[in-house]
């Protein structure tokens, strides 16, 4: 078997035990499988940037973890990557930052990482590089002389053609996508976006076999929607250290029910937009006042990036003016939390909702989702509304399906969940378990890295 080689911006602590997840529950699994190496930037931010990586290794894994300068972490992770790449990918261009310097320094920052981790590779590798920070990652590593399988995943949406083309250098970068053996997307409309772009923006072609011609080069792509490990989140809320906070939670709620949101502090959730159709739902339909209370825990996130004090400053606000127009001296109708939580103790809220609300106004595909309906009692399931313009509801689709921007949707999908009889509710559930389960993050893993090995075996 192949040895697997990950690449990542940031590395999974190395001791990361059930709190990991997403990303890092599948890369974890994958290498203590085969074993491997996990690459990426080590979380430090020095004078120098690392020459060398520092190595660790930890059973059948090799973690080589490279620091960053701090000119390199503002031009490439603070720049490019996050005020330029994400906002533009999650269709934000008033929020995009395009600055020439940022752009070569995170080019740059990819000539280095791919630099530190070439002598570490052999030619029978499987390289798995991963996300909008290391789209240049191949065009670097073959720079360097490796010839093993290389590909692609990116987490985050693809954006159309309209929005793609106002980044300055478009082209640069997306050619540097045809260095990969194999792209993977989150969903059909991904793709779409992408052979959209190669056909009309670079003058490309497509094959009917998942091939792609464009920039006198040839990849392949493909839609690889990534899954959770549903069994084992499903467990989570069932041990006893998780059982005594929920029933703690249910005491202070006192027989209410509970709406929650879980989500990094992110002007792409659509924060404030939920709780404003949570205040909707509480004017068009007063008899849920007092009976309902919605808890939105939200971690900071990027604090050095401006617009992400902006939005928490924003949902600070809304929550109070919320809370100040409706509460009584015995309910609050909103509990916000901006601070992290363990998965398993995340668990136990999604578990202890009546409704997850999930209305991001566009995301990649969005696990919180997943997890929420992975949580829930098959004999009394909350119900999840989620936003359309996350990749979940592609598979998703026995949710309550909204538009994030209409409130007055949210609203009344609020209301019917909170109000839908538990029939509907398990047939609505039971359809999305199945789900969850076939397309799990193993399948995810292995029909990502069964594809990108079929290069080896056609070579």
């Amino acid at each position: 078997m192949s040895r697997l080689v990950v690449v990542s911006n940031r590395v999974a602590p190395i001791k990361a035990k059930a709190s990991a997840g997403g990303l890092a529950v599948a890369v974890l699994a994958a290498l203590r499988e085969s074993g491997g190496i996990w690459f990426g930037w080590s979380g430090e931010v020095t004078h120098t940037a690392t020459t060398e990586p520092h190595v660790v290794k930890v059973g059948k894994i090799t973690y080589a973890l490279a620091d960053l300068s701090t000119e390199d972490y503002n031009e490439y992770y603070n720049g490019y990557a996050n005020r330029t790449l994400w906002p533009l990918f999650h269709y934000r261009l008033d929020l995009t930052a395009f600055d020439r310097r940022c752009f070569e320094g995170y080019l740059r920052v990819n000539s280095q990482l791919a630099r530190q981790l070439a002598p570490l590779l052999g030619e029978d590798d499987l390289v798995w590089v991963h996300d909008y920070h290391l789209i240049p990652f191949a065009e670097a590593l073959s720079r360097e002389g490796c010839r093993m399988p290389v590909g692609f995943f990116l987490h985050i949406p693809f954006p159309t053609s309209e929005v793609l083309v106002a980044l300055p250098s478009h082209q640069e970068l997306i050619r540097t996508l045809f260095a990969y053996d194999l792209v993977g997307f989150q969903t059909d409309n991904d793709l779409i976006a992408f052979h959209d772009y190669v056909v009309r923006e670079a003058g490309g072609k497509v094959g009917d076999d998942g091939t792609v011609h464009a920039f006198g080069r040839t990849t392949r792509a493909g839609v690889f929607p990534i899954g959770i490990d549903t069994d084992e989140f499903a467990a989570l809320p069932l041990t006893p250290e998780v059982q005594r906070q929920t029933e703690r939670l249910k005491a202070s709620l006192q027989g209410r029910h509970m709406v929650i949101g879980v989500d990094r502090l992110d002007y792409t959730k659509g924060l404030v937009e939920r709780l404003q159709a949570f205040e909707q739902m509480l004017e068009t339909y007063p008899a849920m006042r007092g009976t309902v209370t919605m808890l939105q825990v939200a971690p900071p996130s990027r604090g050095e990036v401006p617009e992400y004090a902006d939005i928490r400053r924003a949902l600070e606000a809304t929550a109070g003016h919320i809370n100040g127009r409706f509460a009584e001296f015995d309910w609050v109708p909103i509990r916000y939390l901006n601070k992290p939580f363990s998965r398993r103790a995340l668990s136990g809220l999604l578990r202890s909702s009546r409704v997850g609300l999930v209305t991001p106004l566009r995301d990649g595909m969005n696990l919180v989702a997943k997890e929420y309906v992975a949580a829930q009692d098959g004999d009394d399931p909350g119900v999840l509304v989620l936003s359309q313009f996350a990749g979940a509801a592609h598979q998703l689709d026995a949710a309550l399906i909204v538009n994030p921007y209409d409130m007055n949707a949210v609203a009344e999908a609020l209301h019917l969940a909170l109000t839908m009889p538990v029939e509907e509710r398990r047939e609505r559930w039971s359809a999305m378990m199945e789900g969850l389960r076939s397309d799990n993050v193993a399948a995810w893993r292995n029909r990502f890295l069964s594809a990108l090995d079929a290069d080896r075996a056609a070579a």
